[in-house]
């Protein structure tokens, strides 16, 4: 295991980015951070899915990170989701979240080119080459429209010392259960999609980078916890209790639903999105207040 990884594990949720009148909000980025940590996830991911990253800047995306580093002052770990379809703005953005001292990069498969898998194998190395900070692969097809192999995994883990993990955000536990035979129980495998939290955790998953702990930090920490204990009776409790909310979160394009969720509870000022995304209309809104109220987060 590289040094200093073992913090690396538990829920880690992707902050949204929260935007006012067009502008990214870095005071309420703060607010943000700190909710995370005084709830209990175990670090927080800056600029995830979640955070609509393709709508930001690079300079607004490198801010973000200073940001999460300056207020989370060594509290947890942070991790810097730095991938782009350009090599070259990868490279921008990892060697920033470097230099601001982040604990591990998380880089998404390039997207819209669908690259064969030696080009992604390349495409990581030239990434990776010139730092010694953990990296993950950030795998989520469905965004990208290119899978990672195990063949690949494997490669990359015999090719790079500081390759240490992946977010899984794909429906096959069979994948998970077989990586970790293949390349070891030391490779961190993150779950990034909500109805599988708690069965990919139970077969090998080290954590969580799951939108909805944007809204719900504190049980999916528990929901960690519970299973570290070896106590997978009440960790499925947990999940099964946050099955309304996981699948609210996808009742539209995330972070649509989240971002009026935490705006209707008063996490967020202003439900604000950069085109072309747009905010929730109002016949999912009655559907989101009704989740919210049957869960009873708008009491």
């Amino acid at each position: 295991m590289v040094d200093g990884t073992d913090k690396l594990k538990g829920s880690i949720p992707p902050l949204i980015t929260p935007f006012t009148a067009a502008e990214v909000d870095l005071e309420g980025y703060a607010r943000l951070v700190d909710f995370q940590v005084e709830k209990g996830s175990h670090g927080i991911l800056v600029n995830g899915t979640t955070a609509e990253p393709s709508s930001l800047t690079t300079q607004e995306r490198n801010r973000l990170v200073d940001v999460a580093m300056e207020t989370v002052a060594g509290r947890v770990p942070v991790v810097a989701a730095t991938g782009s379809q350009s090599l070259a703005e990868t490279r921008m953005l990892s060697a920033h979240a470097v230099a601001a001292g982040v604990d591990a990069l998380l880089i998404v498969t390039p997207y819209y080119i669908c690259p064969p898998q030696r080009g992604l194998i390349e495409y990581y190395l030239e990434v990776t080459r010139d730092f010694k900070t953990p990296w993950m692969i950030y795998h989520i097809p469905g965004r990208t429209a290119v899978s990672v192999s195990l063949d690949t995994v494997c490669r990359l883990r015999d090719l790079s010392s500081h390759f240490i993990g992946m977010k899984h955000a794909v429906n096959d536990l069979g994948f998970v259960a077989e990586c970790l035979t293949r390349v070891g129980d030391d490779f961190k495998i993150f779950v990034g999609l909500e109805e599988l939290s708690f069965p990919m955790m139970a077969v090998g998953a080290c954590g969580l980078m799951n939108a909805v702990g944007n809204l719900q930090p504190r049980p999916l920490a528990e929901m960690c916890e519970t299973l570290w204990r070896g106590d997978l009776n009440g960790a499925r409790a947990i999940h099964q209790q946050l099955l309304r909310i996981n699948k609210a979160v996808f009742f539209d394009t995330n972070p649509i639903p989240i971002k009026y969720m935490m705006k209707r509870v008063g996490l967020i000022l202003d439900n604000e999105h950069r085109l072309p995304m747009v905010p929730a209309t109002p016949e999912l809104a009655v559907r989101l207040d009704e989740v919210l109220g049957e869960v009873g987060l708008l009491d």
